[in-house]
């Protein structure tokens, strides 16, 4: 079994962030790797990292990182694959601004596809929609996951049915 997606993070203490996406295609039995890289202190296996990816079978990279959060970008600039890039709050961070425009700013021709901060769960699915495009077993699983997002919304209304206020007027959804 090779990687479909490869998960990349600028430092292990993105770990917290990243394991959303992990546990997302873990889910949804989508084969992956996960890998710490830096665009900075080792830019030279970020690229040969990029350049391989393709060749080894990944279909999908997501690039976590915080700060100044080039990771994204410059494995961008060095595939053709689809990269996800998801800024992270890091402890330098500039409350997540930083992280959010450096990776969704991007140079033309050079594109990343960027989630909201620290939404590496959005990273993951993201990554199982573009390799279901291709694989139906897989869509089947992507429809089911969504399908049971919205039980939990209805689940969730039941229980709010049970909440009492003083003056709470009931009125059920769509009502």
């Amino acid at each position: 079994m090779h990687p479909l997606v490869s998960i990349i993070m600028g430092s292990t203490s993105d770990m917290p962030v990243m394991e959303k996406a992990c546990r997302v295609l873990d889910e949804l039995e989508i084969p992956f790797e996960l890998n710490a890289l830096s665009a900075h202190r080792t830019p030279e296996l970020v690229h040969d990292f990029a350049v391989n990816a393709r060749e080894r079978g990944v279909k999908v990279i997501i690039a976590g990182a915080g700060g100044a959060a080039h990771l994204p970008g410059v494995i961008a600039a060095s595939t053709t694959l689809p990269v996800i890039g998801v800024p992270i709050k890091a402890g330098i961070s500039i409350d997540g601004w930083d992280s959010i425009l450096s990776i969704l700013q991007m140079p033309p021709g050079i594109p990343v596809a960027t989630v909201g901060l620290d939404a590496a769960q959005n990273a993951g699915l993201l990554a199982v929609q573009i390799i279901a495009t291709g694989q139906p077993e897989v869509m089947e699983r992507m429809l089911a996951y969504k399908k049971n997002l919205g039980k939990k919304i209805v689940q969730a209304n039941e229980e709010l049915a049970s909440v009492s206020f003083r003056f709470r007027v009931r009125r059920g959804v769509g009502g």
